[in-house]
C-alpha cells in the first residue's frame, strides 16, 4: 500500500496540466526601481511558481486559463499581492515593485516560506503557528511527537526536561540535539554539557524548525542528531493585546498575558507566562516565565534585535520511579514518592541580533549573548531494598516483597551547578553569480565562553538543602567554529550545496573538593574537527523536490567526562558520525502534501552514559561516560498532509495528516558489559529507548461559522530500556522492555464572533486513559500523562 501511495503522488506531480492554458510573466523591482533577483514569484492557487532571474524577470508557463493571486517575495520586502487573469494561448504580464521592510533579525534555520523549505538538501519539518494553535500543546515534547524521525521521552508529563532522540540517538536530555531558541543555544553549556535542563515553554512559541541530517553544517556544535530551533512571536504592526487562560484537572493552570507595538522604526513584544500544576501524575510544580523582545530599525540598511527573558520554576521533579512488583501493584502509578525532592531553576538570558544589508543580495547578521542557569536539585537518598544498620526515615510499598518498597534514608543530596555562557557569532550571507550560474554563500564564525560551577552537599531530611561539601569544583570551557556552505545553481531546479564546519574547544576541569577532601586538582585538554557535508537539490514543481547528502556528525566529550575527578584526562574522542539520506518532497496540488526520506547513519565512538539520568550510578568518582564503540541506524521516515477543498454544502474544510518512521539502531561492533557476575557482548543488540515503530495521524475538521476540532492518535512501539535487551524486567524496575502504546487526544474550539480573534477551547489528552510506561530511567518506571481535559480561552484584542 505505502509503495502504491508513493508511485501515485509522482505520477500526479508529473501529470501536465489539462485544458486551455497561457503564461504569466514580469519584472519585479525594488522601491529605488532596481531589479530583484531572487524573488519568489508563487501562484498557491494552483501550486506554481518560479524565482526571478539575474534581471529580475521571471516566467511562468502553463497555466490554465482563468483567475489566480499572485504572491512575491523577497527577504527584507514586504510580500506583494495581486490577481491576475491568465486567457489562452497569451501572455499576461505584470509589473511589480517591492516595499522595503526589516524583519525582526533572527536565526532561522528552515526560514517562514514554503519556497525556502523545498530547496534545503536534506529532510526538515516546521511546526507552524497555526497548528500550536490547534493542539494546544502542554510541552514541546507532545508537538515533536509529530515529526517523523524524532522520538520523545516524557518523564513528568508537561515537558519541562526535554528528552528527544532523533533516528535512533539516545534521547537523554537530549544531549544529542543541538535546542536553540531564535537561533541562540539553550543548553546548560552548548559544548561541556548540552543537557536540557531548562526548556522553552511551547506556550509562547510561535513556530518550532528542525533539521536532521544535512542541512546542519551552519549549526553546531552538536551536529550529530539534528538541529531544533523554538521561533517566538515578532513585535506586532499595531497595538495587540493577548490573553491565553487554560484550566484542568490536578490543578493545572496556564497564562499568557502578553502587549506588543510598533511605533515608526521601533516595535516590541512583552509576554508573562505562568504554568502551574498540582498532582499532574506525581507532579507538582509551578514557574514564571518573563519575556521582552523588542526591534529598532536604524537606517536604511541597518535593523538591531534585542531580546531578554527571566525564567524562575520549582518542583517536586525527582528521579524516584517505582520498581516492578510496584508498578504490577497499580497503587503507586501516580504517587508523589519523593514528596521532599526539589528541583530549583533560574536562568537569565539576553541577546542582541543586528542585520547590515550592504545590498539586496547581501547581509550581515551578528549575534551576540549571555545567559546564565542556576540548577540546584535536592534528592533524599534511598534503596530499593534495605541496607543492615542504615537508618530510614519512612518506607513506601510493601515491605514484605521482594523489590516491592522504596526505603528512604535519613539522607539529602544537593546537585547545586550553576553556567554561564557568553558568545558572539557574525553570519554572511550573499547571493551572487559566476558567470551565469546563480549561488548563495552563507558563512559564519562564533566565538563562546562557558564555565560551570558544581557543589555536592550532603545534607539530612531535618535540613536538605545544607550539610557537608562532598565535592566541589569549576569546569571553564572555550570554544571557537566557523563554517563556509555554498549553494550551487547549476540549473533552475538542480542545486548542489557543499560546505564545512570547523570546531575547536579548549577545556579545563578544576576540583578543589573531592569525597570530602580538599584538594587542587586541574587539567585540560582539547579537540579540533573538521566537519563536511554535501547536499543535492532537484526542484520537480514550485513546492516539490528530490534531495539527498552526506554529512559528518560531531559532538565534543563533556568536560566533567573526558577529565576524571583525579584529575587524569581521559582521552575521550569526540562523538562522530557520518549520516547519508534521500527523499523527496512532493506538493502535486495545493491539497496535498508529502516528504519522504530514507537515511542510514554510522556512529564511531558513541559515548554510554552512566550517568544518574541515564540510569547510571552516578557514583562520586565515576569517569561519568566512557568511548563505547560504533552503532549503525537506518530507516524511513514519511509525512503526508491531505487538504481536500472546503465543500460548498456543508461548509467544512477537512484535513488528515499522518506519519511514521521504522528505524534500527544497534550496536555494529563489539562491546562487552557486566551482566550478573558475566561478561556479555552486545553487538548486534538494538540501542535502548530507539523504538522500531512510531507514527501519528490526525483528523481535523474546520467549520465556516468558526468551530473547529481534531482527533489525533499517537503510537510508539516496544523499546529496549537496557544495552542486553532484557525481555523481562528487573525488580527495581530500571531495565526491561517497554510495551508499545496508542494514545488519543482530541479537542474542539470555537470562534467567537467578535470583531478581535478570540476563541474558547476543550481539550482531551489520552482519550481512552491509556496507561503506559514512558520510561525506566533514571531509577524506575515512569507512567505516561493520564487523562486529562482542560478548558482554555484565547483573547486577542
Amino acid at each position: 500500500m505505502f509503495i502504491t501511495l508513493l508511485t501515485f503522488l509522482f505520477a500526479f506531480s508529473a501529470t501536465p496540466q489539462a485544458g486551455p492554458t497561457g503564461t504569466l510573466e514580469g519584472t519585479v523591482t525594488n522601491n529605488n526601481n532596481n531589479t530583484l533577483p531572487h524573488a519568489h514569484v508563487a501562484l498557491p492557487d494552483i501550486n506554481k511558481g518560479t524565482i526571478t532571474r539575474r534581471d529580475g524577470s521571471f516566467s511562468i508557463s502553463d497555466v490554465p486559463a482563468g483567475e489566480y493571486r499572485a504572491v512575491i517575495s523577497h527577504v527584507g520586502y514586504d510580500a506583494f499581492e495581486k490577481k491576475v487573469a491568465i486567457s489562452e494561448n497569451e501572455r499576461t504580464r505584470i509589473e511589480v515593485r517591492l516595499k522595503a521592510s526589516y524583519e525582526m533579525p533572527q536565526v532561522e534555520i528552515v526560514g517562514r516560506s514554503p519556497e525556502r523549505m523545498v530547496r534545503i538538501p536534506g529532510s526538515a519539518s516546521l511546526v507552524t503557528a497555526e497548528r500550536l494553535e490547534q493542539i494546544e500543546p502542554l510541552s514541546g515534547t507532545e508537538v515533536l511527537r509529530q515529526v517523523p524521525g524524532i522520538h520523545s521521552v516524557d518523564h513528568e508529563g508537561m515537558g519541562l526536561r526535554a528528552n528527544i532522540g532523533i533516528r535512533g540517538l539516545d534521547p537523554d536530555r537530549s544531549r544529542n540535539v543541538l535546542m536553540l531558541e531564535d537561533g541562540i543555544p539553550v543548553a546548560l553549556a552548548p559544548y561541556g554539557e548540552p543537557e536540557m535542563y531548562y526548556t522553552p515553554a511551547i506556550t509562547r512559541m510561535e513556530s518550532v524548525e528542525v533539521i536532521k541530517g544535512s542541512g546542519a553544517i551552519k549549526f553546531g556544535p552538536q551536529t550529530v542528531g539534528g538541529v531544533i530551533n523554538y521561533i517566538t512571536p515578532d513585535p506586532p504592526p499595531e497595538p495587540e493585546l493577548t490573553a491565553y487562560i487554560t484550566g484542568g484537572e490536578r490543578g493545572y493552570f496556564t497564562s499568557r498575558l502578553g502587549y506588543g507595538n510598533t511605533y515608526g522604526n521601533s516595535g516590541f513584544q512583552i509576554t508573562w507566562l505562568r504554568r502551574q500544576g498540582d498532582n499532574i501524575g506525581p507532579l507538582n510544580f509551578h514557574l514564571n516565565d518573563l519575556s521582552a523582545k523588542w526591534k529598532l530599525v536604524l537606517g536604511d540598511k541597518s535593523v538591531l534585535g534585542a531580546n531578554l527573558s527571566i525564567y524562575d520554576e520549582q518542583s517536586n521533579s525527582t528521579y524516584v520511579g517505582m520498581s516492578q512488583p510496584m508498578y504490577e501493584s497499580g497503587r503507586y502509578h501516580f504517587t508523589d514518592l519523593a514528596p521532599d525532592d526539589e528541583l530549583d531553576i533560574r536562568r537569565y538570558s539576553a541577546n542582541l541580533t543586528h542585520d547590515y544589508f550592504f545590498s539586496d543580495n547581501v547581509r550581515l547578521r551578528t549575534s551576540a549573548y549571555a545567559y546564565t542557569t542556576r540548577r540546584n536539585w535536592s534528592r533524599q537518598d534511598f534503596d530499593n531494598q534495605p541496607v543492615d544498620g542504615r537508618q530510614y526515615s519512612r518506607v513506601v510499598g510493601n515491605e514484605d516483597e521482594p523489590f516491592g518498597a522504596l526505603w528512604f534514608r535519613e539522607t539529602t543530596g544537593n546537585r547545586n551547578r550553576e553556567f554561564e555562557v557568553i558568545g558572539i557569532e557574525p553570519r554572511f550571507s550573499a547571493r551572487y553569480y559566476t558567470g551565469e550560474f546563480r549561488n548563495e554563500l552563507d558563512a559564519g564564525f562564533r566565538y563562546l565562553y562557558e564555565r560551570a560551577f558544581e557543589q555536592r552537599v550532603n545534607g539530612s531530611i531535618d535540613s536538605p538543602k545544607t550539610g557537608d561539601i562532598r565535592d566541589d569544583e569549576i569546569r571553564t570551557g572555550y570554544a571557537a567554529s566557523g563554517f563556509v556552505q555554498n549553494r550551487f545553481y547549476a540549473t533552475d531546479r538542480l542545486t548542489f550545496t557543499p560546505g564545512i564546519r570547523v570546531e575547536y574547544f579548549q577545556y579545563e576541569r578544576d576540583i578543589m573538593r573531592n569525597n570530602f577532601e580538599d584538594v587542587s586538582r586541574t587539567s585540560s585538554d582539547e579537540t579540533l574537527a573538521f566537519i563536511p557535508g554535501f547536499g543535492v537539490n532537484y526542484q520537480l514543481g514550485h513546492l516539490s523536490s528530490l534531495f539527498a547528502g552526506v554529512h559528518r556528525g560531531f559532538s565534543p566529550p563533556r568536560v566533567k567526562d573526558a577529565i576524571t575527578p583525579a584529575g587524569d584526562s581521559e582521552e575521550l574522542e569526540a562523538e562522530w558520525s557520518w549520516s547519508y539520506e534521500a527523499g523527496f518532497r512532493l506538493s502535486p496540488a495545493r491539497y496535498l502534501s508529502s516528504e519522504v526520506t530514507t537515511y542510514y547513519m554510522t556512529f564511531e565512538n558513541q559515548i554510554i552514559p552512566v550517568s544518574e539520568s541515564a540510569g547510571g550510578q552516578g557514583l562520586p568518582n565515576a569517569t561519568g561516560l566512557t568511548n563505547g564503540g560504533a552503532t549503525e541506524h537506518y530507516g524511513l521516515e514519511f509525512l503526508v498532509r491531505l487538504t481536500p477543498f472546503i465543500t460548498e454544502e456543508t461548509g467544512i474544510t477537512p484535513e488528515f495528516e499522518i506519519g511514521g518512521t521504522w528505524s534500527r539502531a544497534s550496536f555494529s561492533e563489539d562491546r562487552f558489559v557486566s551482566s550478573d557476575g558475566e561478561i556479555v557482548n552486545v553487538k548486534g543488540n538494538e540501542l535502548p529507548y530507539a523504538p522500531e515503530w512510531s507514527g501519528f495521524s490526525q483528523l481535523s475538521m474546520r467549520h465556516e461559522t468558526g468551530v473547529s476540532g481534531y482527533i489525533k492518535a499517537t503510537y510508539t512501539g516496544e523499546q529496549f530500556g537496557d544495552v542486553l535487551n532484557r525481555t523481562g524486567p528487573t525488580g527495581n524496575g530500571r531495565e526491561g522492555m517497554l510495551d508499545s502504546y496508542t494514545v488519543l487526544d482530541a479537542g474542539l474550539r470555537y470562534q467567537l464572533p467578535f470583531d478581535y480573534d478570540s476563541s474558547v477551547s476543550v481539550t482531551i489528552r489520552n482519550l481512552t486513559d491509556e496507561r503506559y510506561i514512558s520510561s525506566r530511567r533514571p531509577q524506575g518506571i515512569r507512567m505516561g500523562l493520564p487523562r486529562m481535559i482542560t478548558f482554555g480561552i484565547d483573547l486577542k484584542i
